[in-house]
């Protein structure tokens, strides 16, 4: 229910305001009208709480949805309205009204309106279509089924998506597709998990985990709704995907956090989960996936700005050519008493003749304003893009991905880029992380034969793999009966990211499934080194009976810690094929409940350690209800925590070592029973018997059931190779399968605990406490567990080294040798890491931390405060997480390789050579990104390194004028010395170095050169640097950069990326590129074009941007000269009739000839002409800088065409007038031979502009002069009065018997169009350009070809 205004903005607001009190003490139920209107209450459909239901029930939204802009009703009436909206329309719509004043009248009135009519109905038939598809969808999605809880059944019963509402129970099973935003409430998963896939959402294929609100996890059957008595308050419907904030309230004031760990969206897609069990608390638009459907975006091409300057400049030619004929319509009444020859008859003043026949021209005149231009754009535009998407050479077999065309309104601008800011993980990267090389303890690994497997590895046997891990991986997944996929998604959900979700399998009888991420033997295979290997055998039980206070400073300790990090410190999701998810039952005693502030303290002092989860916890307890209950009693246990370990460490280290290489019970199970058993005792005294009785029996319960987990996993049948690894990014899946590859095997994960098997120490497990995830601001995450070894608190933290480095224990630890040791390690590890990334490798740094009860009890205490506060919650999570993070113990770092894509290197040689500037913008650390431009070519050997890195403004300013004088200063000591210079291709705007410069640029120091103060000097710099590297960058930062190089430099940009921290810089570049990558597929759907591999953007931009661009731009500027040649027929005339607005064809003609007769033939023209061929555009890049400079669509282009279509206009008047002069033709006779002339010289025109005269062009010129004299014939032999007063009967019949018609029209083309003929003859002879150099160039390979292949039979028979 929404109780006021809903919008995002205060939906976001919800962040920074409180609910209410987060204190359990001040919970107390409020009525609705007293809930802000910045949150919502969501009532359960319910009959207990049905009068307050429907007090409020309209103020809940229906799940149907509607993407459609129009009704049948608002059709005509909305659409004109858009229509009217652009200014070329509005103008004829004046000229339409003008018309219909009787003194300005210059055509009949019906016949104004056909052009005008004609186009407003091809775009109303268009968006009619394009609306009536949404449609059709909108209205399949709406009729969807789903399972919904109805009160009079007592039962879940089929329900259609669109009846859904707010504060609905509704039913998933596996595969199925969620309907609305709901709260999860039950899971079949014993923990209280369901696997979501948010591919729809966000393209990411990998598992994401949702979890059961807490108090509702441990419910041994589903939820019964019957008994559900709570209230939700939430935000308001917010689009922000990461963000959701709200508490469930129970009948006993008690208040339950939400996050958007509790919350399953519309469009996601159960995976793994049997069933889940939800109540809806957005339905419709109101939903996230519906609130970020915001369309496509819509963004202005460059030569679509430079088409509305011309057709400004047109609009004063016409303002001028009708000012003449008002002035001359003017002069002559006042020197003629007599009315014109022909005119009404009604001699006016001068003045006031003058001024109205200024109106008469203006609607004479009007083809010269292109009204049919607008249409046939578009037009062709689409016929570019089909091209586009059809091309072979943009496929990517195998990821079955083609290119896809996000934006049909700037493909033209491909043609002009000038700058390229790239990503490079992902991109130029192939976003596979192998691992190569690790460091541990000071010690350096470098796996060498891993090494060769990577360079020996093959193409073939990779698609091979890839194929049988994709079959693999399916039979981990579940079926369900009812499982109702695949089906299309709803309008929010783009096609793009449906057709990668699923993948036919029908020819093996296998339903449709999904692929594992990062899941390919490149990444999975891993070479252990022989000399880690052999120290590894060596971690047995006695390495971990070390004395207290417990230090981690063995070797082989720490090569235990370090595998022991990489396999649990992620949130990979582990699956068994063909082995269903156990449904485990843990223990009401290990949960941390809901507490008062006044009971906190007496956490810290029982037995058991819990875990709090990531951001909001599912720690309560919940008891399922009795038979005979209508409402659920939440039960609370205050469980207290100990004082102290130690005691419970002198207890394990008693028992036998066997306990703990057995691989199913820890150390000292025994003595830990007993400890259990006793604090069970002591918790009788804060509950009643009864309840400390069940949980007792609830807790043996659970150790049977972790008894037979441990059984499966340890079962000879099963094998730890067959696991899956579902991980969120692919560093994680390549730091696990490393792990595994030296026999520690992440086995199994659950919210509570990891287990994995560790070598000869067997299966070991971890009960997970927290996880402190990874975020952009401290660069790193961890988590903390329950050591089985140690029997301590233990956190495993993996960073960035930037930042880990500096968190490494400082303090002395009173042993000099000990201190020494410890530097010594951390210096060699530093240099370690600078290797790895000189070598471009992705590091991470691996630490650990061993906590005392104390320090852990203490941190705990502000931790709770913080996941149960609402307001500023990121920003307490952030500080708690900092608080803990400290005086780690260095482990190793590791080196992971990112290859390069496949023809990298040469698509940005060609680019470089093309005039473009390639930036690189990425988010790794200095030494990698230097590397990998160096690998990619982005850099060469030769180039000077300049790197800019300060702590402050003055000095980054410093630092540019140093940099800027050492350029001048070896420019000049070059030039003296007269040494050769590499040439750097340059463009027409921005000055580029003929020198080889290039600059390395980190984050902090970004921020400083994007000052006003320095951005200008800054961008002074980078135009005289072939190469720039920003590192470290952030997402906001790309965006910063590309808009600043973009309006300051006045230059086309293209960004192109892969991953989610791309999306800001490629939308606000000209062109916006995306990867369909390893990252999902954020930033494809943000995108104007998606490619596959970088290398596709060779083709894309020499190809395709030179094509679209060129042809492009010759058709409008052929329109621009078709309608001022044939606009200035009409004026010329007026000089000869009085400028009294006659024309000298009938009006019939004069509405077809652009409307129809010369109309197609330019638009074939602008799809299908090729200048030059794909393959010389792809081996010379040179040939890109003729559209990246606007040749084809120049000042001096669109002047040369309108002094072409004035003097062909003048050819082609006079002449037919000196021949008729003083002869007795009349009016219409006189015109015919003018029209038809006109109409070859336009035809003949676009023939010699026409660059390959094909079969497609030459039927359509051929259509068009078919269609010509067909309906000219046709007109003139049956219109009799069609225009009135003037008769055009027999006219077009008579002058085609007549010689002298022939004659003149032949005569008058050739010399018209001579003047255009002989200019092109001599610029591709005498001074020919790059392009038509290109041409000749194919022209005598061809001839070479056919010459060789007549020889050829000739040699053969000889």
């Amino acid at each position: 229910m929404l109780l006021g205004p809903s919008s995002s903005e205060e939906a976001r607001d919800h962040s920074r305001s409180q609910m209410e009190d987060d204190s359990p003490q001040c919970h107390k139920f409020q009525q609705p009208a007293k809930i802000t209107s910045k949150h919502r209450m969501v009532i359960p459909c319910l009959g207990h709480f049905k009068e307050e239901y429907e007090k409020v029930t309209k103020h809940y939204r229906s799940n149907r949805i509607r993407t459609t802009k129009y009704r049948i009703w608002s059709f005509i009436p909305r659409n004109l309205y858009e229509q009217f909206h652009r200014a070329a329309n509005l103008y004829f719509l004046f000229i339409v009204v003008l018309n219909w004043i009787p003194v300005v009248e210059a055509f009949r009135k019906e016949i104004t309106m056909i052009p005008l009519l004609v186009v407003l109905t091809i775009i109303a038939v268009k968006d009619g279509l394009e609306d009536y598809s949404k449609y059709r969808l909108d209205k399949k999605i709406n009729n969807f089924i789903t399972l919904v809880y109805n009160q009079k059944e007592q039962a879940y019963l089929e329900k259609l998506w669109k009846d859904v509402k707010v504060g609905d129970f509704i039913r998933l099973s596996c595969n199925e597709e969620i309907p609305a935003d709901m709260v999860l409430l039950y899971s079949s998963d014993g923990d209280g998990i369901c696997h979501i896939e948010t591919s729809s959402l966000d393209g990411e294929t990998n598992l994401k985990q949702k979890q059961v609100v807490k108090g509702f996890a441990e419910q041994a059957t589903e939820i019964d709704p019957e008994t559900f008595s709570c209230r939700i308050i939430c935000e308001n419907p917010s689009s922000d995907l990461n963000y959701f904030r709200g508490f469930i309230e129970h009948t006993n004031n008690e208040r339950v956090g939400l996050s958007k760990d509790n919350l399953l969206m519309r469009g996601c897609t159960v995976r793994n989960t049997e069933a889940a069990i939800g109540i809806v608390v957005y339905a419709g638009h109101e939903t996230k996936a519906m609130l970020n459907n915001t369309g496509s975006r819509y963004k202005r091409s460059k030569l679509e700005k430079m088409v509305n300057r011309d057709i400004l400049w047109c609009v004063l030619l016409l303002f001028v050519m009708c000012s003449v004929g008002a002035v001359g319509h003017g002069f002559w009444l006042s020197n003629n008493p007599k009315p014109p020859l022909y005119s009404s008859g009604k001699r006016p003043d001068p003045t006031w003749g003058g001024f109205l026949m200024f109106w008469t021209m203006i609607i004479l005149l009007q083809v010269l304003i292109p009204i049919s231009l607008y249409v046939s754009i578009e037009f062709v535009k689409l016929g570019q893009i089909y091209f586009i998407q059809n091309d072979i050479d943009l496929y990517h077999e195998p990821t079955d991905t083609r290119i896809q065309c996000g934006s049909l309104n700037i493909a033209e601008n491909l043609g002009q880029i000038e700058h390229i800011f790239s990503d490079k993980t992902g991109t130029l990267t192939e976003n596979k992380m192998v691992f190569r090389r690790c460091s541990i303890a000071g010690q350096e690994y470098g796996h060498e034969e891993n090494a060769k497997r990577l360079e020996t590895y093959q193409s073939e046997y990779e698609s091979e793999d890839d194929e049988a891990a994709f079959f693999s991986s399916r039979c981990s997944l579940k079926h369900s009966s009812r499982s109702r996929f695949p089906r299309k998604s709803s309008a929010f959900i783009s096609s793009k990211s449906m057709s990668r979700m699923f993948r036919s399998t029908s020819a093996v009888g296998m339903p449709s499934m999904r692929q594992l991420a990062f899941s390919s033997p490149i990444e999975t295979d891993v070479v252990p080194d022989p000399r880690l290997v052999r120290k590894f055998q060596r971690i047995s039980s006695r390495v971990y009976m070390i004395p207290e206070p417990v230090e981690v400073t063995s070797e082989i300790m720490q090569i235990s810690e370090f595998f022991i990090a990489l396999a649990i410190c992620n949130t990979v999701v582990v699956s068994v094929p063909d082995q269903p998810r156990l449904k485990r039952r843990w223990s009401s005693v290990t949960k941390i409940p809901t507490l008062p502030l006044g009971e906190f303290k007496q956490i810290f002092s029982k037995l058991s350690y819990r875990k709090i989860s990531p951001l909001s916890a599912q720690t309560s307890a919940y008891t399922p209800p009795e038979k005979d209950q209508k409402t659920p009693k939440l039960t609370v246990f205050h469980v207290q925590f100990p004082s102290s370990l130690t005691n419970k460490f002198s207890d394990t280290s008693e028992s036998s070592p066997s306990t703990v290489t057995s691989g199913h019970e820890e150390i000292g199970t025994q003595e830990s029973s007993k400890d259990e058993f006793s604090d069970l005792q002591e918790m009788e005294s804060l509950s009643p018997p009864e309840t400390s009785k069940k949980v007792l029996a609830q807790e043996q319960r659970t150790e049977t059931l972790c008894a037979r987990e441990t059984t499966i996993l340890e079962s000879p049948d099963f094998d730890p190779m067959a696991l899956s690894y579902e991980a969120e990014s692919p560093d994680e899946a390549a730091l696990v399968h490393a792990a595994r590859a030296y026999q520690c095997t992440l086995k199994a994960r659950n919210p509570e605990q990891v287990t994995i098997d560790l070598g000869f120490l067997g299966t070991l497990t971890f009960q997970l406490l927290h996880i402190l995830p990874f975020d952009s601001t401290r660069k790193r995450m961890s988590v903390v567990v329950k050591h089985p070894l140690l029997n301590r608190i233990v956190m495993y933290t993996k960073g960035a080294d930037s930042v880990m480095m500096d968190l490494l224990q400082t303090e002395a630890t009173g042993d000099k040798k000990t201190d020494k040791i410890q530097r010594g390690k951390q210096d060699r590890t530093q240099r370690h890491l600078d290797e790895y990334a000189t070598q471009g490798l992705r590091t991470l740094c691996i630490a650990m931390k061993v906590l005392n009860d104390d320090e852990y009890e203490k941190w705990l205490q502000g931790h709770f405060l913080a996941e149960s506060s609402i307001e500023n919650r990121e920003e307490l999570l952030l500080e708690s997480a900092e608080r803990l993070e400290n005086n780690l113990i260095l482990l190793g770092a590791t080196g992971i390789e990112d290859r390069l894509q496949e023809g990298v290197p040469e698509t940005i040689e060609s680019l470089r050579r093309a005039g473009i500037n390639v930036w690189m913008l990425t988010g790794d650390k200095q030494e990698t990104a230097v590397n990998i431009a160096y690998s990619c070519k982005l850099l060469d050997t030769t180039d000077q390194l300049f790197i800019l890195k300060s702590g402050n403004l003055d000095d980054c300013s410093n630092m540019i004028d140093n940099i800027l004088e050492d350029i001048r200063r070896n420019a000049c000591s070059r030039g003296r010395r007269n040494t050769t210079i590499i040439s750097i291709p340059t463009t027409s705007i921005v000055h580029i170095s003929q020198f080889t410069y290039a600059l390395v640029i980190d984050g902090p120091t970004l921020k400083f050169a994007l000052h006003e103060r320095v951005q200008k000097k800054f961008l002074v710099l980078t135009g005289r640097i072939r190469a720039v590297i920003c590192c470290r960058a952030t997402p906001v930062q790309k965006s910063q950069l590309v808009t600043l190089v973009r309006k300051e430099l006045k230059v086309m940009t293209l960004a192109i990326g892969d991953g989610a921290n791309d999306v800001s810089m490629i939308q606000v570049a000209d062109v916006g590129i995306g990867i369909s990558g390893q990252e999902g597929m954020q930033a494809v759907l943000a995108s104007d074009f998606a490619l596959a591999q970088f290398k596709h953007l060779k083709k894309l931009l020499f190809v395709h941007g030179h094509w679209c661009y060129t042809r492009l731009a010759n058709m409008i500027l052929y329109f621009f000269y078709k309608n001022l040649a044939y606009v200035n027929l009409l004026f010329w005339f007026q000089f000869f009739c009085g400028f009294s607005g006659t024309p000298m064809t009938d009006y019939w003609s004069l509405i077809f000839f652009n409307l129809l007769f010369t109309s197609v033939p330019p638009v074939i023209f602008g799809v299908v002409d090729k200048d030059v061929s794909a393959e010389s555009l792809m081996h010379n890049p040179e040939l890109y800088k003729a559209s990246q400079r606007n040749e084809p669509y120049g000042s001096l282009a669109f002047a040369m065409n309108l002094l072409d279509a004035f003097y062909q206009s003048l050819v082609c008047f006079f002449i037919p007038y000196c021949v008729f002069r003083n002869t007795d033709i009349d009016l219409y006779s006189f015109g015919s031979p003018l029209n038809t002339t006109m109409f070859f010289i336009i035809i003949l025109h676009l023939v010699i502009e026409s660059n390959s005269l094909t079969v497609i062009p030459i039927s359509v010129f051929a259509g068009s002069i078919f269609l010509f004299f067909s309906i000219n014939g046709t007109f003139g032999a049956v219109c009799v009065l069609c225009n009135p007063p003037a008769n055009p009967y027999w006219v077009i019949q008579r002058q085609l018997s007549n010689p002298t018609f022939y004659l003149v029209c032949v005569i008058t083309t050739l010399l018209a169009l001579l003047p255009r003929f002989l200019f092109r003859v001599i610029q591709n002879t005498v001074c020919p350009s790059p392009l038509m150099k290109a041409r000749l160039h194919e022209n005598q390979v061809q001839k070479s070809k056919m010459q060789r292949v007549d020889v050829d039979p000739v040699s053969s028979d000889t």
